[in-house]
């Protein structure tokens, strides 16, 4: 599959307000500064659709991008160490929360995770939740350029065996760098075969 139209729709502050859910949505989240923009405007060939911002925490809102006019790509806030007041942080869990759990058009959570690094407990406590409240995800691990094709492996390996503990079948992963567009296809194919399944509910 190939993107060739990637539009901004709109940003929405609760998931009752985004767009009416009759499109297949694909939501992309992570911890601060894992690289999501990035990592979206790689899948899009646009390196101006999601901003970018070396400051953690920006994305603030649930942002609806248009795709091919026929899907959706969701970009989420981070969650971790964005330096907001815990008022702040609360809205954004509970606004996460109700999103990925009420939202009828979500067909599947891209869970974001920095190759760079073994695995977090923050991290691995979020897919645990993802879990517990039956939402399908898919591991992107971000960054892979940035450390030696031997220690992001190890890293993957250490993430997926710590899930292992709580987990009998793992989700499927994807290593990807933005910069040098690896990772691009295999994702995008991913989400053509699990747009195949999406019925609009009525």
């Amino acid at each position: 599959m190939e993107i060739v139209s990637a539009e901004y729709v709109i940003s929405s502050p609760d998931y009752e307000k985004c767009p009416p859910p009759d499109k297949a949505e694909f939501a992309f989240i992570g911890r601060s500064n894992v690289g999501k923009s990035s990592l979206i405007n790689m899948l899009c060939n646009n390196q101006k659709l999601a901003k970018t911002s070396a400051t953690p925490g920006k994305t603030q809102l649930i942002n609806h991008f248009i795709i091919n006019k026929s899907w959706y790509i969701v970009d989420l806030p981070g969650y971790g160490f964005a330096k907001v007041s815990l008022k702040d942080r609360r809205r954004w869990e509970q606004m996460i929360e109700n999103y990925l759990r009420k939202r009828s058009s979500l067909v599947n959570v891209f869970v974001l995770i920095d190759s760079r690094h073994g695995p977090q407990k923050i991290d691995l406590e979020f897919v645990n939740k993802l879990g517990e409240w039956q939402v399908p995800f898919a591991l992107v691990f971000t960054k892979a350029d940035k450390e030696t094709q031997k220690t992001v492996a190890a890293n993957v390996k250490a993430f997926l065996d710590a899930m292992r503990k709580e987990w009998e079948f793992l989700p499927p992963h994807f290593v990807t760098s933005a910069e040098k567009k690896s990772g691009k296809d295999k994702v995008l194919s991913f989400i053509n075969e699990a747009k195949k399944d999406f019925k609009a509910s009525a």
